[in-house]
């Protein structure tokens, strides 16, 4: 297998939320393959590389999205695909039966934060570069989803609403835009190894809405029994996989939501 075996270098890509956890691998590992990347994220990690371009963009506003379409074509005069990897996950219960006026009871503000995200900026961010990708016959869109987009996950019910959303949208838009040979795949990461954005605030929310300590939700966050691989995922493995499906050896791979979890499943 030769080195260039993936044959993406000189690609122009976008990758929302590329300044941390799966987003930064994922700029990372494509910039080592030679791509050009635009990373559309509301902080600047301070990585400065050749053909690394960071746009301050928050993903829920059209006209931050219409921006960093004009820079990446005005820099790099083209865009061949994007990684939707931007969200934001806030755990909440539905009903805090036992509490009055709970803080961790989801509430319409909350609510809207992740949808407007989550959901909106995926459209946006999708549609605009939908736009250039059909017009050139050529691309690909990834959408950054989630195990719990397919099973559900306990205190975050509106989180894995989003990103069951985001699956549809895969599927659907593929139906879209497959006749402009442009592919649209999605990629649902399960348990990963740790990055900065479990926060201490995270972490309290979500250990309450499963009624345990914090300590008790690290403990499962280091208990692979359930994995079949016996391991947390690493976030150079997703990395991989959104190379791999940039690239025309995945041509043939549309419309579906690749499951990277190490083999955990309900079943």
């Amino acid at each position: 297998m030769t080195e260039n075996w993936l044959n993406i270098q000189e690609k122009v890509i976008i990758v929302t939320g590329g300044s941390s956890g799966i987003g930064e691998t994922v700029v990372e590992s494509l910039l080592s393959q030679g791509v050009k990347v635009i990373n559309a994220d509301l902080k600047d990690n301070g990585v400065n590389r050749k053909n690394l371009l960071f746009v301050k963009t928050d993903i829920s506003m059209k006209q931050d999205i219409d921006n960093v379409i004009n820079i990446a074509l005005e820099t790099f005069g083209t865009i061949d695909g994007v990684v939707n990897n931007a969200g934001i996950n806030i755990p909440r219960l539905l009903v805090d039966v036992d509490v009055k006026d709970s803080e961790y009871e989801l509430t319409v503000d909350i609510f809207d934060k992740m949808v407007s995200i989550n959901q909106k900026g995926v459209y946006l961010m999708s549609q605009a570069v939908g736009r250039i990708l059909a017009k050139k016959k050529s691309g690909v869109i990834i959408n950054m989803s989630s195990e719990s987009g397919l099973e559900g996950s306990e205190g975050q019910s509106a989180y894995a609403a989003t990103k069951a959303a985001v699956n549809s949208y895969t599927r659907s838009w593929s139906k879209e835009l497959g006749k402009y040979n442009v592919r649209v795949v999605g990629i649902a990461p399960g348990i990963m190894e740790e990055t900065g954005l479990r926060t201490i605030d995270y972490e309290t929310a979500l250990a309450y809405t499963r009624g345990i300590t914090i300590d008790k939700l690290r403990e499962g966050y280091a208990n692979t029994s359930i994995t079949p691989l016996g391991r947390s995922g690493q976030l150079v493995e997703v990395a991989d996989l959104v190379c791999y499906m940039i690239s025309d050896r995945a041509s043939y791979i549309t419309g579906i939501t690749c499951n990277i979890a190490g083999g955990k499943t309900r079943g």
